[in-house]
Parts: structure tokens; sequence; C-alpha cells
């Protein structure tokens, strides 16, 4: 039997899409394993998750480096070890240079809370209820050298209901981040996905 494509997650927070990632791949939904977990903020509940899971995990503060060449160095020199098929970014709450997109060319996958190219960058869900969008969603997609523009691999709507908050929207838009996100790294590591442009064909 050949041994399963890896993984590395980079998160900074809680850790929810790795846990879907982690049931996902422990399920056999997802033909991947990880290979290491990687935060760049300590203590983060992701980093317990992993642990409990028995998933080798790390933490390279950004905050220990002068500058983001030198922290992304660090988080290069981590990942080159597993050789992943996948960079996934869950959570992750760092800006990625150029260079770093460079060194693994359409292998980097993130999950936005929007439908894109509607509302990028932070606070994706505010945004769609501050600005009185009748529908939002999630957007997982390749990532490439501008904010949140990379191909789209996958998307998926919800209706916003008139007298939503801020944090019912989030609850349900995190429950389809839940859904969508192993599916589309799925299709990335069986090699079902084919890059033509900005289109994204699934084969």
């Amino acid at each position: 039997m050949s041994e399963l494509p890896k993984l590395v997650i980079l998160v900074s927070g809680s850790g929810s899409n790795l846990q879907a990632i982690m049931d996902a791949s422990a399920a056999g939904d997802l033909e991947a394993s990880i290979g290491l977990v990687i935060s760049n903020r300590p203590g983060v509940k992701a980093l317990q998750r992993a642990e409990q899971a028995h998933i080798p995990q790390l933490c390279i503060p950004h905050q220990d480096y002068p500058d983001r060449e030198s922290f992304e160095a660090a988080l290069i020199g981590s990942i080159d070890t597993i050789q992943p098929k996948a960079v996934i970014l869950a959570g992750f709450d760092r800006l990625l240079s150029p260079t770093f997109i460079r060194h693994y060319p359409q292998q980097i996958i993130n999950i936005h809370p929007a439908l894109l190219p509607a509302f990028p960058g932070m606070h994706g869900v505010k945004q769609a209820l501050d600005y009185g969008a009748k529908v939002t969603g999630v957007t997982v997609h390749f990532v490439d050298e501008g904010m949140d523009t990379g191909p789209i691999i996958l998307q998926t709507s919800l209706p916003i209901e008139e007298q939503a908050t801020e944090a019912q929207l989030l609850e349900r838009v995190h429950a389809l981040e839940h859904r969508i996100f192993p599916a589309a790294i799925q299709l990335m590591v069986t090699g079902r996905l084919q890059i033509d442009g900005r289109r994204v064909h699934i084969l």
C-alpha cells in the first residue's frame, strides 16, 4: 500500500477547521495524512487539538523574528522536512510573501468566509452583514500573490437571515467551512484539480 500524501497545516487560533480536516482524514474521507501542524501563536487550541490526535505540532512565534523574511525562512525549513503535497492555511493569520508562495507553487490552499471576489481580507462575515448582502458563503482557493485572489476550487453559499447577528452567521459559515474544506483538499491530493488561468477544472 502506497503512503498517503502528507499535509502541513498552518494555524493561529482555535483550529476548528483543523479538527474537520483531522476528522475527515481519520474517517478515510480525506486520503491524506497530516505530517505537521505549525502555529505562529503559542498556546492556541489548534496545537492542543493536534497533540490530542498525536499529530506532530510546532510553534514558530512570528514575534521571535526581526522580519517576515526570517520568519518565513523558519517556516519553510520546517515545512520542507515533511515534503508535503499541500500546505493548508486553516485560520493562519499572517500574510505570506511572494517568496514563500513561489516556493510552493499551486500547493497552498486557503479557506475564506465569503463568496470571493466579494469581501476579501479580514472579517468577511462582518463585511457581508454590514453591506446588507442577502447571500454569503465559503470559498476554498489556491493562494497566489494577491489578497484572496487565487483560483477558486470550491464555493458554497447560504442565505443571510434578516435578523442574523454576526455570531449567528459566523456559526453557520463555520459549519459550511467544515464540510467544504476537507472536500477541496481531497480533490487536490487525488490529482483531480487542473488550473487553467483563473479557472480550476475538477477532473
